[in-house]
């Protein structure tokens, strides 16, 4: 089926269609080739509207090289005002919603279709005429899922990949989306250094040295990197209490779970938000065990590195070596999970500009604070259906990332794929002291 947004393409269209006659017509909608999902569902939207005697304008889909899209306008959405929201504001924001999109979608190079071909503002009234699934359905499509990474090393004798687990997904928040998160963190942030935050929800170190100094906010949990004055040792402190998930935090989990970037069994319910500056970084180490699997993190302002090995080599401040190194897209969303998550450490050099990262993690329910309270807007959320994941090429020297892995001696046959649960051979190191975290004490100067 070719769409054409002029009135000539049209007229040609209908032309063919009226020389048709009704067997002829139904020969061509149950042709062998079929169709794929996305045009499956406008065509049943459109026949539906059209029994119902509500149709009024066009459905523009194109088919090109075999890839078939539908040409759907953005719909407005409702928007939050960042400014003056404050993270217990949940229950008075309202926001994007998995299936509400604004209008410019980032069409970034590693999602395997162009999201601008389905959400490019040209089209004819045709989001009227989807539902809010369907709609949720033609953004999902544009998402590009990578969960093959092999990287094979020896732990307790035998061939391990040590990335199973890991999962990379691309073009899950578009560029306006980014936009409002970005807006969001530094709306969070600037209350932060004006102490209108709990004291342990928000840190701004004195950077003192190269890599030392990122910024970081805690919603859900305290979390320790590092034995604090009280005794306390690494993990979730438990008596100590932070601001919650601010609403739109909790739109992208949602939104995470729907588009199955998240298990449902695994809804985060606490997140650690981290501004980085040039040079700033995050020290190997492997997450505690007091957050369950899987865990993931969210990228924005800038593409960056995060190396992942056995061995992680400290090469200089805030420089580390490590034999994978893979790059972070905006917008996407990095998945840690069995091996990758409990073998293989992970860090982040010293970033080459501002970053920002978001991550999303479920603490266990034995660990989790006194007040706990369980979070209504994150109960019974339940995946979309019928989805399959799009399988992309990384664009980072793909074929020569696979010949180094090659070149360790390992063979495919010899990886041992079950999920190693000992590790207690290696260290859960955490981050080192992020230093004070009183407002008061801070040294560095207010954010522009």
């Amino acid at each position: 089926m070719t769409g054409d947004s002029s009135g000539a393409g049209d007229g040609l269209m209908m032309g063919t269609l009226s020389t048709l006659d009704r067997a002829k017509i139904l020969d061509v909608l149950s042709g062998s080739e079929g169709f794929c999902q996305h045009c499956q569902t406008l065509l049943q939207s459109r026949i539906h509207t059209l029994i119902h005697g509500k149709f009024s304008k066009p459905l523009s889909v194109s088919n090109e090289n075999g890839k078939c899209s539908a040409e759907v306008l953005s719909e407005k959405s409702s928007r939050l005002n960042l400014s003056d929201t404050s993270p217990e504001e949940s229950t008075k924001t309202t926001s994007w919603r998995s299936g509400q999109t604004p209008k410019s979608v980032h069409s970034g190079r590693w999602t395997k279709n162009n999201p601008e071909s389905v959400c490019s503002g040209t089209g004819r009234g045709s989001v009227d005429e989807l539902s809010e699934e369907q709609k949720e359905h033609v953004r999902l499509a544009q998402i590009g899922s990578r969960k093959d990474f092999v990287h094979v090393e020896r732990v307790n004798g035998k061939a391990t990949n040590v990335l199973r687990g890991l999962e990379l997904h691309t073009g899950v928040f578009n560029a306006e989306e980014q936009k409002m998160i970005v807006e969001c963190v530094y709306s969070i942030q600037r209350k932060g250094q004006s102490g209108q935050l709990r004291a342990r929800t928000y840190s701004e170190p004195h950077k003192w040295m190269r890599g030392k100094g990122r910024v970081t906010m805690q919603f859900g949990c305290c979390y320790n990197y590092a034995l604090d004055k009280k005794g306390n040792p690494p993990g979730i402190v438990r008596d100590e209490e932070v601001d919650p998930l601010p609403p739109l935090f909790k739109e992208m989990i949602r939104r995470l779970v729907r588009w199955h970037v998240l298990p449902p069994s695994c809804v985060p319910d606490s997140c650690i938000v981290n501004i980085y500056d040039e040079g700033d970084c995050i020290p190997p180490h492997i997450d505690n065990h007091d957050f369950l699997r899987p865990f993931c993190t969210v990228s924005f302002l800038s593409e960056c590195n995060i190396l992942f090995g056995v061995n992680l080599n400290i090469v200089g401040p805030g420089e580390f070596a490590g034999p994978i190194s893979i790059p972070l897209p905006l917008g996407s969303v990095l998945v840690l999970n069995g091996n990758a998550a409990d073998i293989a450490k992970h860090c982040v050099p010293g970033v080459p500009a501002r970053r920002i990262s978001i991550t999303f993690r479920k603490m266990d329910e034995s660990r989790r604070p006194y007040s706990y309270s369980p979070d209504p807007d994150l109960m019974g959320i339940k995946p979309l259906g019928n989805h399959s994941s799009t399988k992309f090429k990384l664009p980072f020297q793909q074929e020569e990332w696979e010949k180094k892995t090659t070149m360790m001696g390992r063979n495919a046959s010899m990886i041992d794929t079950t999920t190693t649960t000992n590790t207690n051979s290696y260290s859960h190191g955490d981050f080192p002291p992020l230093g004070s975290s009183n407002p008061g004490n801070r040294q560095r100067g207010k954010r522009k």
